[in-house]
């Protein structure tokens, strides 16, 4: 391999590449799903290739290939340098990458269990214990328990030196039940919606989560949603829980602080950012107990990696520091591009790089974007509260272009009365506009309800990509916010 990056390397600068990086990928990919008693989707995946990016004449290019063979790269590192000539004809400036970065490193996801060497037949009875668990609640329709399996192994080098080598496995598993009555469909997920919760880790993630021991609740909630009544329009206080808190980070939060956005280089697909660059340092984002940092570092976060995909190290950057927006997450021409507006921003990536395989050239990502925990239990924030809404795992989302104005509506709620939970609601969602809601928060949970999230299905770029992302959250609340009814 080091032979192979080496060739692109020295192929690339021949023809004219002041700059070339090489990220040589291979992902393994299993995921399994019982419906009704029955496995519906058994999927086996691998693919291999390698991408390779350059600057010549100022600007980018990049090209990939499936077939790892030194005349194939020959040709990919000559298309790659062809296409950034012909690009430098049409650009405002040239690429400055800031201080140069060079390492050499190994990472590994630690794990105790390899998901990939347990056997099928173990998977497969683990989801059908939990698809019997649910399907014994009278009322259900459909219950739908998943498994999903990633690794990926990336060997990542440049001109400047670097040769780094990673193996990220992921494991992810979830149950989603569906009750159905005359004219009414209720639904509840565990312990994530939209299909499953996924972290860095092995098969020991999936054991934790112990679907079959919370199928059964799980669905007698979904059943018991049926007859519940709406939840009451008005402006309240919320009680969000982990999981929709952490919805709520990465749609409202992690979005609108990916430079690219404020920079205008990302529009197309779900437009750009209110955070623009005068912002900067001088901008009240939210009350004072609101601290959010990215990171991707995090044991068990999906975010979590040792160096990203241009070879940057995994570190801490914080983004909101007592209510005040402090920060970005970058790449290293875009931190360049900043620290020309800013000359005290940071001169250096955060680390934030990240491509969705071998044949998409990285952009800029969320890793793990958190809310830090506070100092509360849930029962004394619920004691607290003497009108408002418990709202329980996400059920729909929806958010402006810039991130600033948003709906949320959740698959769960508790009306909260005189410091009590009260009544089962269903159809809740709340309204807001982001620097307004998050003044609102004036309690979090502490440590002990603090859990990194898993989001596996974020999308953005054109091309399209999928990357996988991870939002630490406790339970929190917020003071007036509109809430609705959603049907």
């Amino acid at each position: 391999m080091r032979d192979y990056a080496n060739r692109a390397l020295n192929q690339a600068q021949a023809k004219g590449a002041t700059y070339a990086d090489i990220r040589i990928v291979r992902r393994e990919t299993q995921n399994i799903e019982v419906r009704n008693g029955i496995v519906q989707t058994l999927s086996l995946g691998d693919t291999y290739g390698f991408g390779i990016r350059v600057v010549a004449d100022g600007a980018w290019g990049f090209a990939s290939s499936h077939r790892l063979e030194n005349a194939e790269i020959d040709r990919v590192a000559a298309l790659a340098v062809a296409i950034a000539k012909a690009s430098a004809i049409s650009k405002a400036s040239d690429v400055d990458l800031g201080p140069a970065e060079c390492h050499v490193g190994t990472y590994t996801t630690p794990m105790k269990i390899d998901p990939f060497q347990v056997s099928l037949e173990k998977k497969i009875d683990y989801l059908l214990r939990s698809d019997k668990e649910a399907r014994a609640v009278p009322g259900v329709r459909v219950a739908e328990s998943t498994l999903g399996l990633e690794r990926n192994h990336k060997i990542f080098a440049s001109t400047e030196g670097s040769y780094i080598e990673q193996t990220l496995t992921e494991t992810g598993v979830g149950v989603v039940v569906t009750a159905v009555s005359e004219g009414e469909m209720q639904q509840r997920s565990y312990p994530n919606s939209f299909g499953r919760h996924q972290g860095t880790g092995g098969y020991e993630f999936a054991e934790t989560w112990d679907l079959p021991g919370n199928a059964r609740r799980v669905a007698e909630e979904a059943v018991a949603l049926l007859s519940a009544p709406q939840c009451p329009s008005g402006v309240t206080s919320i009680i969000l829980d982990g999981p929709q808190l952490g919805l709520q980070v990465h749609e409202s939060c992690g979005h609108p602080i990916e430079l690219d956005r404020v920079f205008g280089t990302e529009a197309a697909y779900a437009g750009t950012s209110f955070l623009t660059p005068e912002k900067f340092g001088d901008f009240q984002y939210g009350s004072k107990i609101v601290n959010i940092v990215s990171d991707a570092v995090t044991p068990g976060g999906l975010g979590t990696y040792g160096y990203d995909d241009e070879g940057v190290p995994a570190q801490t950057t914080d983004i909101v520091k007592n209510g005040q927006f402090v920060g970005y997450l970058t790449s290293r021409e875009t931190a360049s591009q900043l620290r020309k507006i800013h000359p005290n921003a940071p001169a250096r990536s955060n680390a934030a790089m990240r491509a969705d395989g071998w044949n998409r050239i990285p952009i800029i990502r969320m890793n793990n974007v958190s809310l830090l925990p506070g100092t509360w239990t849930l029962d004394d924030v619920i004691a607290d509260t003497d009108d408002g809404i418990y709202m329980i795992t996400n059920k729909s989302w929806s958010i402006d272009d810039k991130r600033l104005n948003f709906q949320f509506g959740t698959e769960l709620a508790y009306e909260i009365k005189k410091g009590k939970r009260g009544r089962m609601v269903k159809n809740a969602t709340y309204t807001g506009m982001t620097p307004k809601f998050w003044a609102g928060c004036d309690a979090i949970c502490n440590k002990d309800y603090w859990h990194v999230w898993g989001t596996p299905n974020c999308g953005k770029g054109q091309p399209g990509q999928v990357a996988h992302t991870g939002h630490g959250a406790a339970p929190a609340r917020f003071r007036n916010v509109q809430v609705g009814v959603m049907k």
